[in-house]
């Protein structure tokens, strides 16, 4: 089929309201049973050493996975008399403009969505079978479990009326064959595999022989190998055009029609399920009831919010964003049932959640491979799931002792601020100077020159203002991302990129231009092997100029119809991009420590660290530590200071174990009559919330000169250094939180759900309360103006809550109490005599706190 692109990058009167992404319809399809098999009416297979299908055919014939342990719990099944794979055809189009995109199912056909079960087998390791015309082989140290039959689509107008393939086989007018393979790949997980056959479309009734028999083999039969532990496709099928165009890729057969690209996997839900994760998402923690895409891109400004969303799509196309759009997506979630899974890959899905008693899956691809996982409660599955996309390292004690002052202006602001900061006591690990770079004006704000090099006009005596916060014990950090920008002085990297063909290009062969915020850059083509070296040279002169930190940002915006070195599909090369960001940035790190010699390698205060806002599945493997991005300095719910709290929770349960928010929101407006400003009330909130996150990091925003700032005047370099000390106060806990998360992939902030999964109140929370590892409970305040929050204990472990301003204990499990909270005093409870509770309470009183 085709891919359909339209750019819209420069469209300067919009709809304010952008269509939604549309996938294919969820269509309920019936599942048979071919006359000529032989399964029996119940049936369990063995799934490696741990686990086990079940077959059963009354009642409408289903399949049920489980644990050999608890062989009656089952953690994926089918529906009933439902198909469980469908496919189609369908075009892919995609809308675009500076990062933001939209994908669209378009012109559907030949939707097969009835299956018959042919076959179940248990196959033993280092066999083989035959699919279509060749011989799949594999190798597995268990047994593996393999299912196949056909999916099929009828004739306009015809609907099965009954589970017996001989009453419909007249009426079908496209079939595939597919093949299901399920393997363990430890004791806890299983894999999973669909794979589809050569399209078939009949105008004529086809006979028992045709349906039941192979393809007739007009070759020597092939052997092709089955990954049983990932994949990687390459797939090109897309062009570019600077307004519109229409990018055929087909594979023909006989009859002319294109070849089976989306894949449906369903399966069965409760209604009253609930679906955590998805990776990094702002606006909800149920998803039960809606439909999730999985795709990379900006999340947005205002993302539902109004008026600021109108107004943002209406000057930049779909540059609102909605509810879905999320820098760090992942194809994960875990259910309030205990049950769990995953893709592999990168290809776009969409998770439709809509129906009560199924999910159903759409894949962009002729094959899917995933895992499901087993687990008793939601930190069992966050350790199996973090066990197999990787884990953070432990992040150095430098960067979570303080303040993260997040700077700008050159070097005497910051020496100015820096003298304010010591007179007001205030404890600092960092200076953030992101502007290093050289600042340039644009029509969004303040904006970088994206020349990853040192400006000494603006930052004079660089090397000295670093030595000098070094014998202070404050490191610098600075920032990067993998675009280039053309400039006129000093070095151009953008140039030598280009001369060493590591840019992303255009269908022309040229450097793709792409269009990025308020001016277009080329982007490092990561898939290219000389990039990563180029690179990581660059990274290497920053830091021995003594940096020993920064923001590796962006990484979120590769267009579709980019051409890459890998050859691979530009929408799932979009996906991993990120990934392959982070990867370049952490090989770094290691290297550089692996070189330092004697007291050096061994000092912690001489360990780097980055942070980003992009990723996906994998990105906590890689990435060392995460910030949210932009959210607008505002307190409303889907991109203010309320979606901070849901992003940090989500992604935390998708393995994104240290995360954190600018402090204050960093998107503001400031026109004649449309103003987002930070206001001082906001900013001090924000700094108490942070002040319980993994890192405390402030940033002036993107217009500094309207925003309050933490140096504004007394009372905000006061909170500041209130709640900095209120940060450090609990360090003991943060480092034993930060440990566990490198060793189990459970995160520092908590939604109460991983550790109350059975209190169904817990369920329905999204921002009102989190807590920090086990043993803190924090209450946020994110209303203008609200001096009193409502904080509620839940149904768990007993346990009496210590507020720790008055004293005052908690101890009714499931109850609400209102809790006063004025400025300065957020409602923060302890578990009363717990050994974290009194270090905590005792570090406060140290710094005069209490």
């Amino acid at each position: 089929m085709s891919l359909k692109i339209t750019k819209k990058h420069n469209r300067h009167l919009n709809n304010p309201f952008p269509s939604k992404p549309k996938s294919l319809p969820f269509k309920h399809g019936t599942l048979f049973l071919n006359s000529q098999t032989t399964l029996p009416p119940h049936q369990i297979f063995p799934i490696g050493n741990d686990f086990e299908l079940i077959w059963r055919s009354e009642n409408g014939a289903c399949v049920s996975i489980s644990h050999k342990s608890n062989p009656t719990r089952s953690i994926w099944s089918t529906v009933p008399g439902r198909s469980f794979i469908s496919t189609a055809m369908a075009e892919t189009e995609v809308e675009e403009s500076r990062g933001s995109f939209i994908i669209k199912d378009k012109n559907v056909q030949f939707i097969c969505n009835h299956q018959t079960i042919e076959e179940i087998k248990v196959l033993k390791s280092q066999t083989e079978f035959e699919f279509e015309s060749g011989f799949l082989e594999f190798q597995s140290e268990s047994p593996v479990l393999l299912i196949t039959g056909r999916v099929f689509g009828m004739k306009k107008n015809k609907k099965p009326l009954l589970q017996k393939w001989e009453s419909v086989e007249k009426d079908v007018c496209s079939y595939v064959n597919y093949f299901i393979l399920f393997d363990q790949k430890n004791s806890n997980q299983i894999g999973f595999q669909v794979k589809l056959g050569k399209p078939n479309f009949v105008n004529v009734k086809l006979s028992p022989k045709i349906y039941r028999g192979h393809f007739r083999k007009l070759t020597r039969p092939r052997r092709i190998r089955i990954r049983l532990c990932g994949r990687r496709r390459h797939q090109v099928v897309t062009d570019s055009s600077n307004e519109e165009e229409n990018v055929a890729m087909k594979e023909k057969n006989g009859l002319g029609f294109g070849f089976f690209n989306r894949i449906c996997v369903t399966y069965s839900s409760e209604r009253n399920e609930r679906f955590f994760g998805f990776g990094e998402q702002f606006s909800h923690m149920d998803f039960k009831g809606r439909k999730v895409p999985i795709f990379v891109q900006e999340q947005g400004i205002g993302r539902g919010d109004q008026p600021i969303t109108f107004a943002a799509n209406l000057v930049s196309y779909r540059a609102g964003g909605d509810w879905s759009t999320t820098y760090a997506p992942s194809p994960f979630y875990m259910t309030s049932k205990m049950r769990s899974l995953y893709l592999e890959g990168y290809d776009y899905s969409v998770f439709d959640l809509t129906h009560d008693d199924s999910v159903q899956i759409h894949i962009h691809g002729d094959s899917v491979e995933g895992r499901i996982l087993y687990g008793n409660s939601p930190s069992e599955l966050i350790e199996q799931f973090t066990e197999s996309i990787g884990r953070p390292p432990v992040l150095p004690d430098w960067i979570i002792s303080g303040a993260i002052v997040g700077m700008q202006g050159g070097t005497n602001s910051v020496k100015n601020v820096w003298e304010e900061l010591v007179a007001y006591d205030v404890p600092i690990s960092a200076f953030w100077l992101q502007d290093w770079v050289g600042e340039r004006k644009t029509v969004i704000g303040s904006q970088l020159w994206w020349n990853w090099e040192v400006d000494e006009t603006r930052y004079q005596g660089w090397k000295e203002l670093i030595r000098d916060l070094s014998v202070r014990h404050i490191k610098v950090m600075t920032y990067c991302n993998p675009c280039l920008a053309p400039v006129d002085a000093r070095r151009n990297l953008f140039e030598e990129a280009k001369k060493l063909d590591i840019l992303v290009k255009d269908k022309n062969g040229e450097a793709y231009m792409v269009p990025n915020t308020a001016f277009d850059v080329g982007m490092l083509d990561l898939t290219h092997p000389h990039t990563a070296t180029w690179f990581k040279k660059i990274l290497h002169e920053m830091v021995d100029d003594g940096v020993r930190g920064w923001m590796a940002d962006f990484g979120e915006g590769l267009p579709v119809d980019a051409c890459i070195y890998s050859g691979e599909d530009p929408i799932s090369a979009h996906n991993r991009y990120p990934e392959l960001w982070a990867q370049i940035n952490r090989e770094f790190t290691e290297e550089w420590k692996s070189k330092l010699i004697g007291k050096e390698k061994e000092d912690p205060s001489e360990s780097l660290v980055f942070f980003m806002r992009s990723g996906f599945r994998n990105s906590p493997k890689w990435a060392m530590l995460f910030w949210e991005g932009d959210q607008m300095v505002s307190w409303q719910a889907n991109d203010g200071i309320k979606s901070a709290v849901v992003g940090l929770l989500s992604s935390g349960l998708c393995g994104y174990a240290f995360n954190h928010s600018d402090i204050g929101g960093y998107c503001g407006v400031n026109l004649p009559f449309f103003k987002y400003r930070r206001d001082e009330e906001l900013l001090l909130r924000w700094m108490e919330l942070n002040a319980f996150t993994t890192i405390f990091r402030t940033h002036e925003g993107n217009k500094p000169s309207v925003n309050s700032q933490f140096y504004s005047n007394q009372k905000t370099l006061t909170h500041f250094a209130r709640f900095a000390k209120v940060y450090k106060a609990w360090k003991f806990y943060r480092v034993q939180l930060v440990k566990e998360a490198s060793e189990k992939g459970l995160p520092v902030c908590r939604h109460l759900f991983l550790h109350y999964p059975n209190d169904d109140h817990v369920h329905s929370l999204t921002y009102e309360q989190f807590l920090v590892g086990e043993e803190i409970l924090v209450v946020p305040t994110l209303d203008k103006h609200r001096k009193n929050v409502k904080a509620y204990f839940p149904v768990g472990e007993s346990c009496v809550w210590k507020h720790i301003w008055t004293g005052d204990l908690y101890d009714i499990k499931g109850s609400e109490a209102l809790i006063e909270a004025p400025i300065g005093y957020p409602a923060i409870f302890v578990k009363d005599g717990s050994v974290v509770g009194e270090n905590f309470l005792r570090n406060l009183r140290e710094f005069s706190i209490l």
